[in-house]
């Protein structure tokens, strides 16, 4: 989609392009970047200005960065049950290869981003998906217990979603975290309950994103700042565990170990240096509502069914009915409209469109999503 995006930008120009298909935040980062970017580079000239710190990370930024992971999660949290990673991504694989044995599963509803199921196989695990309900995308609680067996090493939820902007909500994550509480006794070994946390900054309509470590013992939070601190390829992100967990101190060893021998080693200096200054900051989170509210009239003067999103910058609408997911994708193509088919995504019959660009993009973008949707429908 990318670089189909770039042949459509030559052959239309880029104004005459409508592209939704990546999530790359487009709002500039909070002056306290900039700020702190003009101070390390003053100190550049000193000695050992970026020179290599403790494997789990800075302490300074660990001991503030617990401070933000306790009061998300509403619960007390020392710089020992946090570790910085390379992003989150790097935050999932050092947590896989430490936990995973050969054959071990993973269960994540569905849809799910992407590379999840990479990050699992790159350890030797299995992802196993269970899907959503439709439209709705709340979870399948029953069928999520059904689909643990002796196996299952790890849930792993991404709540706000990508790709559907939907947030668990608390009833839902009490619900999960019985289930895994009781099925950890049935097999023998405690099942992990990961959660996916880059978008918590962005949510909508007063909606809550519930912290899972008062829930349950065995919970371990991953995150990023490309996102909220607009940090897009610098890399930098984090693992918390829950400091209830009987097994802390080990994992954390653990993830130490691993985020080294992956070769990350560690999180990029000047990403935790600037995570020094900037934590507690973030960008502005309304005007990603008003794309949202932009996104949301533009589907339905097509007459495009959605569920409207709680967070994140996603929808994840239906495809029209009489159609498959790739084939309306290339009718928006068409249309010079770019979105991403669902199947991509681990549930066929919806597409996703970010909504992290200029709103007058997704306005303009209006009339070609009603000429493919009534092309589909015809």
């Amino acid at each position: 989609m990318f670089e189909a995006g770039i042949e459509l930008k030559k052959k239309y120009g880029p104004e005459h392009v409508y592209d939704f298909s990546l999530g790359n935040p487009d709002l500039a980062p909070p002056p306290i970047v900039a700020q702190t970017l003009h101070e390390l580079a003053d100190a550049a000239q000193q000695p050992f200005a970026f020179g290599y710190m403790p494997n789990a990370g800075y302490p300074e930024v660990r001991e503030r960065l617990a401070e933000i992971v306790a009061d998300e999660q509403g619960v007390a949290c020392t710089a020992r049950t946090v570790l910085l990673t390379c992003g989150a991504a790097g935050g999932i694989n050092a947590l896989f290869r430490a936990v995973l044995e050969p054959g071990d599963e993973v269960l994540c509803p569905a849809p799910y981003f992407v590379e999840y199921g990479f990050y699992v196989e790159n350890h030797g695990g299995v992802l196993r998906s269970v899907p959503a309900r439709p439209l709705t995308f709340e979870l399948d609680l029953h069928a999520l217990a059904r689909s643990i067996t002796s196996r299952t090493r790890c849930v792993l939820i991404n709540s706000p979603n990508n790709p559907t902007g939907r947030v668990y909500s608390r009833a839902e994550l009490t619900a999960l975290a019985d289930i895994l509480r009781e099925a950890s006794v049935r097999i023998g070994r405690p099942i992990l309950l990961v959660s996916d946390e880059p978008y918590r900054f962005l949510t909508y309509d007063t909606t809550e994103v519930p912290g899972i470590f008062p829930l349950y013992e065995h919970a371990v939070v991953i995150s990023s700042f490309s996102k909220n601190l607009a940090l897009a390829g610098e890399r930098v992100g984090y693992v918390a565990i829950n400091p209830a967990m009987p097994e802390a101190d080990t994992l954390m060893a653990g993830l130490i170990l691993t985020n080294r021998i992956l070769g990350f080693v560690n999180a990029p200096a000047v990403g935790q240096k600037l995570l020094a200054k900037a934590l507690g900051h973030a960008v502005d989170a309304h005007i990603y509502a008003q794309r949202r509210d932009a996104m949301a009239e533009v589907l339905r003067q097509a007459d495009i069914e959605f569920s409207l999103p709680q967070g994140a910058f996603y929808f994840f609408p239906r495809i029209p009915v009489g159609t498959e997911d790739t084939v309306f994708v290339n009718q928006l193509m068409e249309e010079q409209i770019l979105a991403v088919p669902g199947s991509g995504f681990g549930y066929p019959g919806y597409f996703r469109l970010a909504f992290c660009v200029d709103e007058r993009i997704i306005r303009a973008a209006g009339p070609g999503f009603a000429r493919a949707a009534a092309k589909a429908r015809s």
